[in-house]
């Protein structure tokens, strides 16, 4: 791993890469689930992948619940990444913080992302129809989780109990983070391209929460669906990237102005 700050890792170092992929992985995990992705991708194409506090090389740091303190913190960190075209993926609570980055770069006039894909999730300003559930009590918490997720806790995990309490933690905040999360009414319109992806079985990101996010963009807008259920970027993993690879083609272009 090569990173000069903790929130943020790349596993697979391409100094003279012509873009960046950066990803902000979902709620409870850590950036390790995107080590895999730099093989499936262009060798012209860096990924970094964001690591949050309370969890792997950060697990001494609390987590932090509260989504707007985390796109606070993670500006100053991704700064020196943006040195190049770059884009975004964010699968579902990593959807609302990637998009929340996007706007906060874009309303400080700082450089934004060429391409935006959200993955997983509604748009941030649309209510849940389920009741909250981070202030449960922690079996009632996984219980829930499971349900609504499909299963977002893999069975190997749950079967050890202190796995269990090193996960919690950092899966309530970011679930917290997500709950309490209120972005003001009428903001702006994005300006990046933006693509947003889903499972067909997804039950908690049907097509209609995926097509929402067309509103979010004054840039060009497709949505795509893969087999699958609310993790099918891991059952689907090569469809995925293979996806991506096209989707980010214009970021590799030899001259950056076409990108």
């Amino acid at each position: 791993m090569n990173s000069s700050t903790p929130w943020l890792q790349c596993f697979t170092p391409r100094p003279d890469a012509r873009a960046r992929l950066i990803c902000f992985p979902h709620a409870g995990v850590g950036a390790a689930v995107y080590r895999p992705w730099s093989a499936g991708l262009p060798a012209a194409l860096e990924v970094l992948a964001v690591q949050l506090p309370g969890r792997a090389n950060r697990l001494d740091e609390a987590p932090v619940a509260n989504l707007d303190a985390l796109v606070q913190a993670l500006l100053p960190q991704l700064l020196p990444e943006l040195d190049r075209p770059f884009a975004f993926f964010g699968h579902s609570m990593g959807a609302v913080l990637a998009s929340e980055v996007a706007r906060a770069l874009q309303a400080a006039g700082l450089p934004q992302p060429r391409q935006l894909i959200v993955s997983g999730r509604r748009p941030p300003h649309w209510p849940s129809q389920e009741a909250p559930l981070h202030r449960l009590p922690d079996a009632r918490f996984v219980d829930e989780i499971q349900r609504r997720y499909g299963g977002g806790i893999p069975p190997e995990l749950l079967a050890h109990a202190d796995v269990m309490a090193l996960l919690l933690p950092s899966l309530r905040a970011d679930i917290a983070a997500l709950e309490t999360h209120a972005p003001a009414p009428g903001r702006a319109p994005l300006a990046c391209a933006l693509a947003a992806f889903g499972g067909s079985d997804d039950p908690v990101a049907p097509r209609a929460h995926l097509e929402g996010w067309r509103g979010e963009t004054c840039g060009p807008f497709r949505v795509r669906v893969f087999p699958g259920g609310h993790f099918y970027l891991n059952e689907r993993r090569d469809a995925l990237l293979a996806d991506l690879s096209v989707t980010l083609a214009p970021l590799l272009a030899a001259d950056p102005a076409l990108a």
